[in-house]
């Protein structure tokens, strides 16, 4: 029952787009002799390169195989949206693909956010570990931040590069290590972001230590924890580390920091 209702709903969400997309805007006349809006079967099959019945018995709910190549063509003939495109993959049953590349904007809002959250410190990322968002509780922390170019406003290259790195983090080998593996997940997951690549490229070239954990070819996944620090100003700080991911964008993540809780193993 529940694949039948799934192939319904695939059914009813292809034939609403076809509906809802210009004929013009596709390369097909909309004259006076069109009897129904939007693209017709044909036509839709036609831009995808599907034969017009099997094209009629997926939009008719029958119980047929889907390929990711198929719901790709079906996606672009149709000009689906990024929400759209990924709703017509969890129909057909399929794994969205992530994200595209390109610049990654955050909303407004959500810098507000960050600036409300202090004295927690609070920042927003991208999959690679750029700041692009952070309040001044947080830019305490690290010192300079706004001094330093945008390219070099990010955790990895800071961790690896400086020397406040080391010195910040009372464990600072644990926190390279895991850095280095979620970078190499992030490339896995993200092939087609060229920030990717080129933050990869900049810190071979410019750390020798990130090159030993690099060639280690470990993989790590973000965890909450504790953050023990030694600050130059503010001498030892304890924080836990949070992250809230943005419903609305998957690349994005929002990080507080709080005051760690006593440590109850002693």
């Amino acid at each position: 029952m529940a694949d039948l209702v799934q192939r319904g709903e695939l059914g009813a969400f292809l034939r609403a787009r076809r509906e809802a997309t210009d004929p013009a805007a596709a390369g097909f006349r909309s004259g006076p002799r069109r009897r129904s809006p939007g693209l017709r079967r044909e036509e839709l099959a036609q831009l995808a390169g599907l034969s017009v019945t099997w094209y009629t018995w997926l939009e008719q709910g029958r119980d047929i195989s889907v390929s990711r190549q198929v719901v790709e063509s079906l996606a672009r003939a149709l000009r689906l949206s990024g929400p759209q495109r990924t709703h017509l993959f969890t129909l057909a049953a399929l794994v969205p693909p992530p994200a595209g590349p390109g610049p990654v904007q955050v909303d407004p809002l959500l810098e507000r956010l960050v600036r409300e959250l202090s004295p927690r410190p609070a920042y927003v990322t991208n999959p690679w570990w750029d700041l692009l968002a952070y309040n001044d509780a947080y830019a305490e922390l690290l010192g300079g931040l706004d001094r330093r170019a945008a390219d070099e406003r990010n955790i990895l290259w800071i961790t690896f590069t400086e020397s406040r790195g080391p010195g910040l983090f009372v464990d600072w080998p644990g926190e390279a290590r895991s850095l280095a593996g979620q970078l190499r997940v992030a490339l896995a997951r993200y092939p087609d972001d060229p920030r990717g690549p080129e933050l990869l490229e900049s810190l071979l070239d410019a750390s020798d230590v990130f090159r030993a954990l690099w060639d280690e070819r470990s993989v790590s996944g973000f965890a909450s924890a504790r953050k023990e620090l030694r600050h130059p100003r503010l001498g030892r700080v304890d924080l836990e580390q949070l992250r809230l991911a943005d419903a609305r964008d998957e690349k994005l993540s929002l990080m507080v920091f709080l005051p760690a809780g006593k440590d109850e193993s002693g």
